[in-house]
């Protein structure tokens, strides 16, 4: 374990490079349908594209792989990237429509809540798929290409791997108007996380599970600047909580109450940023939680034994987020004709879309 002064020394010359690394955390139905926690889900399987694409995960990963070396941005990005898709309308690529797809309307990721997904997120989404599309033209959706690709930057982070599981369509419409009520906050209440998890079909344990993505998150000085001078609450989100003084003093050094970089990101896990592990669970009740939903966790008594757990055994952390990927990844997936395979991620097949 890094020494604390270690740490801090790490904080100061990650910001002294500049780095702009972006933070994590109708038609027809199939008869394979079902219900979870009042979200619709489909079956999906590990070999959807067995006779079809067969080496659609060697191509995503020899994307990946190499971008994981170039841009350490990429991983953080993309994980995040596929948690806003999943939350909002499901796990159907909506999130990567760009502006002016979709006429004048506006767009999931021109919303306030999405405006600082890192733009390397949906580049690394790009690149996959022009590889897949060389191989396999039209077969291979957005959204699954997505899901693999976050897999895969978990795993090169020293996460597990696990099987992904694809068959997932693209949207065809991005749902806008449901991203300010689908995303959880930077300083959600924990009762307000476990109800956006219920109607998501997901536990308390899932919660707690697929939080521990922040291990290689990093977020932007406005998602917890209210912890540091006093004024968490005051929006209905958490409020303060105890943060380590040494930290306190290092992110006020570099997000000013008002008036700092807004392109200035700190990681919300300060001992191993960049290693996907179980360490950032071990500060969350102990002031070390960057951000104020974070902290809330490891203090409030229906998810700090899970916690306390997680940060105890990394093997059961690894199985709990992914199985937590595996159910997240099956909510409001498209099928048949309420979806499409979209050649270019970034833009619809048709728009308007024929049957609406």
């Amino acid at each position: 374990m890094s020494s604390p002064s270690s740490s801090y020394f790490f904080f100061f010359l990650f910001f002294s490079l500049g780095c702009s690394l972006s933070c994590l955390a109708g038609g027809a139905q199939s008869s394979q349908a079902r219900r979870a926690g009042g979200v619709r889900r489909h079956q999906l399987s590990g070999d959807f594209y067995e006779k079809i694409c067969p080496e659609v995960e060697k191509l995503v990963g020899g994307v990946t792989s190499l971008l994981h070396k170039e841009a350490p941005a990429s991983g953080p990005a993309t994980v995040r990237l596929f948690f806003h898709d999943c939350f909002v309308d499901g796990c159907d690529a909506s999130v990567l429509v760009e502006a002016g797809a979709e006429g004048k309307a506006a767009v999931e990721r021109e919303m306030p809540e999405n405006r600082n997904l890192a733009a390397e997120g949906f580049e690394n989404v790009g690149k996959a798929k022009a590889a897949v599309e060389e191989k396999c033209p039209g077969v291979v959706s957005c959204a699954d290409v997505l899901a693999i690709a976050a897999r895969d930057f978990v795993h090169l982070a020293g996460g597990p791997f696990y099987e992904v599981q694809k068959g997932r369509k693209d949207s065809k419409a991005s749902s806008p108007t449901k991203v300010s009520a689908d995303l959880p906050r930077s300083n959600a209440t924990v009762d307000q996380l476990l109800a956006l998890f219920a109607r998501k079909g997901l536990s308390a344990g899932d919660l707690v599970a697929l939080s521990g993505a922040h291990t290689i998150g990093f977020a932007h000085c406005d998602q917890f600047v209210s912890r540091l001078y006093g004024t968490a609450g005051e929006d209905g989100g958490a409020k303060d909580a105890p943060m380590d003084r040494r930290l306190l003093q290092a992110l006020r050094m570099q997000c000013p109450r008002a008036g700092g970089n807004a392109d200035v990101v700190a990681p919300l896990d300060v001992e191993t940023p960049f290693e996907f592990d179980n360490r950032w669970y071990e500060g969350l009740g102990k002031g070390m939680g960057v951000l104020g939903a974070d902290e809330a966790l490891g203090v409030d008594r229906r998810t700090a034994p899970e916690v306390r757990r997680m940060a105890g055994d990394r093997a059961s952390f690894f199985a709990a987020f992914a199985a937590g990927m595996e159910r997240m990844g099956g909510i409001g997936v498209k099928k048949g004709r309420r979806g499409e395979i979209r050649r270019s991620c970034g833009r619809h097949l048709v728009w308007p879309p024929a049957d609406g």
